[in-house]
Order: C-alpha cells, then sequence, then structure tokens
C-alpha cells in the first residue's frame, strides 16, 4: 500500500504532535500538587486516578510514536521512488531480498 505525500506528512506530523501532547500532560499528571494524582502531598502514594491517566498517556504516546514511525517511513519510500539514481548507487538496497 502506497500513501499520498499528503497522508505521510499528516502522519508524521500527528505521531509529533501526539508525542509532545502527552509527554506534556503527564510531566504536568507528575508534577500535581492539588492531590487528585498522589495521597499525602507531593509524591505520596499514587491514587486511582494517577494510574488510569498514566495509562492513557503511556498508550496514547505508544499509538504516536507509531503513527509517526508509520508517516516517516512512508515519506523516505516516497522519497527513493521518486530519486531512481539513489537506488542505482546503492547495490546492497537495489538488490531484492538483500
Amino acid at each position: 500500500m502506497r500513501l499520498s505525500r499528503r497522508a505521510s506528512w499528516f502522519l508524521t506530523a500527528f505521531g509529533v504532535w501526539s508525542i509532545w501532547i502527552w509527554v506534556t500532560f503527564f510531566k504536568n499528571l507528575w508534577a500535581d500538587h492539588e492531590g487528585l494524582a498522589f495521597t499525602g502531598g507531593d509524591h505520596g502514594k499514587p491514587t486511582a486516578y494517577f494510574w488510569i491517566h498514566a495509562a492513557l498517556a503511556l498508550s496514547s504516546l505508544l499509538l504516536g510514536v507509531v503513527v509517526g514511525s508509520l508517516g516517516v517511513r512512508s515519506l523516505r519510500s516516497l522519497r527513493k521512488a521518486a530519486d531512481p539514481a539513489r537506488e542505482a548507487a546503492d547495490p546492497v538496497e537495489a538488490t531484492p531480498g538483500a
């Protein structure tokens, strides 16, 4: 399956955005001082709120990495397809099955 250049850039941008947002969210969750994420003040025992939101952030972060890497791989594939001289210059990559 081939993706268009627009779709590839969208997936790459979505992956970068997702990584940025969820890392920021987790930093804010870790620095929570209102008692939602931790009991007993700063970094006491983690609450269920913390674990649920940490799992949400981690799974979304992983999905962002996967989606972003698909976009990057697609952009690289499109770049190689647009430059046939590049494949001819590299005999290892130009050989099928190598």
